[in-house]
């Protein structure tokens, strides 16, 4: 059956992934800047929240800020002590990716693979970095530079803004990968299409999240607490759509 991966920022969200079948959760920070490195306290609540089943692997986002994916030292510094952090706490893996400077974006293979070396014995997701590379050679190249780096799997959206859009690339990224590296898509997975895309690029993964807003528990706030617009936002779980996408995907097997 195709391994399922939910994003997740809180330790609810944890629980619904196992109580779904989740193969894996990618636990982050900030999501609505595409995840960055969550707390030591939420990497250790989750892992007990996942401890009773076991069946559900934790991933720890390596990301210290948003943005792009060209690192100084002391940004690769924190990251190192973010994997030795991850791995004292019982993660499974980690989840990270880093890219080098300038016009032409390739994935940075000495810097990802002493990383991915320094997480040993976790095992490694490079994460959508992959889709904001630009090298004028082929997307060969640049998935071989991946599979240099030691990484075990590749999420990726097929170079577009959605998998919808990336469908063409998926399918010729698992082709060409040859099971070497396994191939996840995320970005825009849906229930009402998540069957079609297996089906069609014969990813072994999807990755996905799963929450929707609603309004703040608390009404009063007249003070701004960032550039965020969304003070009186917050979000939950969407149950509807873990389970809807493990049904859709259940009826493959």
């Amino acid at each position: 059956m195709t391994e399922i991966e939910v994003c997740i920022d809180s330790v609810e969200g944890a629980k619904a992934a196992s109580r779904y079948g989740a193969t894996r959760v990618e636990l982050c920070a900030n999501l609505n800047e595409g995840g960055t490195t969550p707390s030591a306290g939420m990497i250790a609540m989750v892992r007990e929240a996942l401890a009773t089943t076991r069946t559900t692997e934790l991933y720890v986002m390596i990301r210290p800020r948003g943005g792009n994916f060209v690192y100084s030292q002391d940004e690769l510094s924190v990251m190192k002590r973010d994997i030795q952090m991850s791995r004292q706490l019982g993660a499974d893996g980690v989840v990270l990716g880093c890219l080098t400077e300038g016009a032409t974006t390739c994935i940075d293979v000495p810097v990802t693979k002493s990383l991915v070396q320094l997480a040993h014995p976790l095992s490694v997701t490079f994460h959508r970095a992959f889709d904001w590379t630009n090298n004028p050679t082929s997307m060969e190249v640049t998935l071989e530079a991946v599979i240099q780096t030691g990484a075990k799997r590749i999420l990726t959206s097929g170079l577009a803004p959605s998998v919808e859009q990336g469908t063409a690339t998926l399918k010729k990224l698992t082709k060409l990968a040859e099971g070497r590296i396994a191939i996840m898509a995320g970005c825009g997975v849906r229930p009402d299409h998540v069957k079609l895309l297996v089906q069609t690029t014969n990813v072994q993964a999807v990755h996905f999240t799963a929450r929707r807003k609603v309004l703040s528990r608390q009404e009063f706030n007249n003070i701004p607490m960032g550039a965020s617009a969304e003070d009186d936002i917050q979000y939950e779980v969407d149950h509807e759509k873990m389970e809807a996408i493990r049904q859709a995907l259940q009826e493959l097997s």
